[in-house]
């Protein structure tokens, strides 16, 4: 509990300590023991301003006068200069020379009078926070953003109409089984339609950031927090930016980007250029995907559960039994590759995911460059994920990718390569890797494959 006698310039205090801690990536406990008070004391900062802090720890912006600049209006206006001279002294407009006179001038003895520290009052008093939310003070509003957050769907004819029923079908994280986003619209999507609206009245317009702080921060007076359920996310509170910053993948290096992959593998010209990729299935099962880059040909890693997966308690940073771990990818990876000409191992485009944490040893086994896209960026390996998008025809979403035994994996690596593809004059992936093994210019007198 916060101490009752802890006077407000100390409270503030330790609010700003906190809330630099949450943005060097602290959670709320750790931040709280940093600034000194109880951690109930840091989760109750948190949790009541939905994650975000309620008070500007950066210094006053330039776009605000400052005390010293009024000190220098004052005595400019009391040495008769005119507003434009003050504004070209001061550095500023005229028109905001001309409002600072106008808006924060002494008025007592019915004279308008400027005084720098009246003025300074004048400027504090209206910057005070919190001001009442915009939609606790307009009910229209606020009706209109709610009706559309819950989900209410209206016919042109003004009727409302029930929306789709969403089966649960119990593949999705547990919560999201009582969410509501499957009617309602997004902040910002009702923000964009009140102007189609309302055209014309200028009192039905907030920002989609107004309707997200209504409904995360605790005292704006107008949302209910249970309504973030109907949001896309259902997240409760927000993420600080520092914390996402500190979830990228340590094993990504500048050198290993997609920016440093050579120059040949983006023409195509050049054989051995791959893009491997996982889909993944129930139960944790997994298959591998690679697709040379040049002529669409395509192998397929199988990635059986290792022993114990289920039977055991799983070890905190002990190795993934699911299939799709870093060891077990790794070793699939070097012992299809390595089945294949020196030539055709020229380098592996492959997202950030962390079944690719042994890259390094991946290329020291296999003299195979590996390079990473850049995050969420799925485009930089369009053909694999065109691939992998024929492959959901053999291996659908929902089901147990383990069962399949090599044998089925091979027998659809073949009906793909075996299949004419119009971006390859409608030869096979096979026929296509075949010629260009067959001629020395381009892979080096590598002999046909079989």
């Amino acid at each position: 509990m916060r101490s009752p006698g802890r006077p407000p310039v100390a409270r503030r205090e330790h609010r700003q300590r906190f809330w630099k801690a949450i943005a060097l990536g602290l959670s709320s406990e750790d931040a709280a023991v940093v600034c000194g008070v109880s951690q109930a004391v840091g989760t109750r900062w948190f949790r009541e301003c939905g994650g975000m802090p309620s008070i500007s720890l950066a210094p006053l912006s330039g776009h605000y006068l400052s005390f010293a600049e009024r000190e220098e209006i004052a005595i400019l206006k009391a040495q008769g200069c005119g507003v434009r001279e003050i504004a070209r002294r001061v550095g500023r407009s005229p028109s905001t020379i001309s409002r600072e006179l106008r808006r924060n001038a002494a008025t007592r003895g019915g004279v308008l009078e400027y005084r720098a520290t009246t003025a300074q009052w004048h400027a504090d008093r209206r910057a005070r926070r919190p001001k009442v939310a915009k939609l606790a003070g307009n009910v229209p509003l606020w009706e209109y953003v709610q009706d559309r957050l819950v989900g209410l769907i209206t016919a042109p004819d003004g009727i409302t109409v029930p929306g789709p029923n969403v089966r649960w079908i119990g593949r999705r994280h547990g919560r999201r089984k009582d969410r509501r986003w499957a009617r309602s619209w997004s902040p910002e999507q009702i923000a964009g339609r009140l102007r189609v609206d309302f055209p014309h009245d200028e009192t039905m317009r907030i920002s989609h950031e107004a309707i997200y702080q209504a409904l995360y921060v605790q005292g704006r007076g107008a949302l209910r927090r249970e309504l973030s359920a109907c949001l896309r996310t259902g997240r409760a509170l927000r993420v600080p930016r520092a914390r996402t910053r500190g979830r990228g993948k340590q094993f990504v290096t500048p050198e290993v980007l997609i920016s440093q992959r050579p120059a040949e593998a983006a023409d195509r010209a050049v054989p051995g250029h791959w893009e491997g990729d996982l889909i993944l299935g129930l139960g944790s099962s997994a298959i591998g995907t690679l697709v040379e880059r040049s002529t669409r040909f395509t192998m397929l890693l199988r990635l059986p559960r290792m022993d114990g997966h289920g039977d055991q308690a799983r070890v905190h940073n002990g190795p993934a039994l699911a299939g799709h771990g870093a060891q077990a990818v790794r070793d699939a990876i070097a012992t299809s590759i390595l089945t294949l000409p020196a030539q055709l191992r020229r380098s592996l485009t492959w997202d950030q995911g962390a079944e690719m944490a042994q890259h390094a040893q991946l290329r020291i086994d296999t003299g195979l460059q590996v390079f990473f896209c850049d995050p969420h960026s799925p485009w930089q390996r369009g053909t694999n994920e065109n691939t992998n998008g024929l492959l959901r025809q053999y291996f659908p979403k929902g089901t147990d990718l383990s069962k399949h035994s090599a044998d089925d994996l091979a027998a659809v690596a073949a009906a793909l390569n075996g299949r004419p593809r119009k971006t390859l004059n409608w030869q096979t992936p096979a026929e296509a890797l075949n010629e260009l093994l067959s001629n020395p210019s381009t892979a080096g007198g590598v002999a046909t494959t079989p």
